[in-house]
């Protein structure tokens, strides 16, 4: 009995030792994944030659907010910023926080991007739930070609037509108002007005180019949804509010925290374009005081340290939104 088991247990072992792995599949490594896309890759080295020369080459630059500038000197060779021989490299910090000029504009920053967040991105997601809504498709196209078409327009010439409808004498609103025996609105000279007109301005000029992304993620919705809420007898605005906006929710976070991102920052043409010397004091925002200081009175360190400082902030506060859209069961940008 003994040697039949151990002749028994010899083929078994043999088996088990002579069997081969299972075929997973070739091997996959970074080189042969770059040999099969390199056509994509290729495509993707534009971008990227891109962004390293224009944006992260002059990224060296960011030592001006620290050094004394010097016209007739490179870079490296510039002084540290000093206070009587005395090395202070956060002085032009300290005369940004110092100069009222930079607290208002500032101030009128976080203002006026506050402002245009709470009225303009609310404004393109209610436009997409609206088109989506139409029936008829040639009123529908006819309808986003209008909305669309403001964002082609540069602000000088959005300035121009809002100075034209808006002027307190001989503008077209106040013109038809007098008519009427109405009391003129000063639009462009009252700084409270003026913090109206520019919102809304910029909430015309962007609402319809922004809702093409939120129009391509409701394209995206399961159409099965829709039809199984028709049959359980749900009107349009129950499919819209438990369907439609559940659907985009995730696409609504993303562009919300990347909003969010631009609390600091802003654009320069919109307010250099609307502001008079009227409402200066509502209307100067860090990127026309860097513009006015910088450019016009050539204190480069001085602008340089305050344009730090902006995007030191602007992404704390994209961190943070991102990190709170994570915690929230969202994706986030990252």
């Amino acid at each position: 009995m003994g040697n039949t088991n151990a002749v028994a247990e010899k083929p078994v072992a043999g088996k088990l030792k002579n069997k081969k792995k299972a075929y997973t599949g070739p091997k996959k490594s970074f080189k042969n994944y770059i040999k099969r896309y390199w056509q994509l890759y290729l495509l993707l080295l534009l971008p990227l030659v891109y962004l390293l020369i224009f944006k992260y080459l002059p990224m060296r630059y960011i030592l001006l907010a620290f050094k004394e500038y010097k016209l007739n000197m490179p870079l490296m060779q510039m002084p540290w910023a000093n206070v009587k021989k005395s090395v202070d490299i956060f002085k032009y910090f300290k005369i940004a926080f110092g100069n009222p000029d930079f607290r208002r504009a500032l101030f009128n920053t976080v203002k006026l991007n506050l402002f245009d967040l709470v009225c303009g991105f609310p404004a393109p997601i209610l436009f997409a739930l609206i088109l989506n809504e139409l029936p008829f498709k040639g009123f529908k196209k006819t309808v986003q070609t209008i909305a669309y078409m403001p964002h082609f327009l540069s602000w000088v010439i959005i300035a121009s037509l809002s100075t034209q409808l808006f002027a307190p004498t001989d503008g077209m609103i106040n013109s038809l108002l007098a008519k009427m025996g109405l009391n003129t609105i000063p639009f462009l000279d009252d700084p409270s007005h003026w913090v109206v007109t520019y919102v809304m301005m910029g909430v015309w000029q962007s609402f319809g180019w922004g809702s093409i992304i939120y129009l391509a993620s409701i394209a995206g919705i399961n159409t099965e949804l829709y039809e199984a809420a028709s049959v359980d007898g749900a009107n349009r605005f129950q499919k819209m509010w438990h369907i439609t906006l559940p659907g985009i929710k995730p696409t609504i976070v993303v562009l919300l925290v990347m909003n969010l991102g631009y609390i600091m920052g802003g654009g320069f043409e919109r307010p250099f374009a609307m502001k008079n010397n009227l409402v200066i004091n509502v209307a100067e925002v860090i990127s026309t005081f860097v513009y006015k200081v910088g450019i016009q009175q050539l204190k480069i360190s001085l602008t340089t340290a305050v344009g730090l400082f902006q995007s030191v902030v602007g992404l704390f506060f994209l961190l943070g939104a991102n990190a709170i859209s994570r915690k929230l069961g969202e994706r986030g940008i990252f």
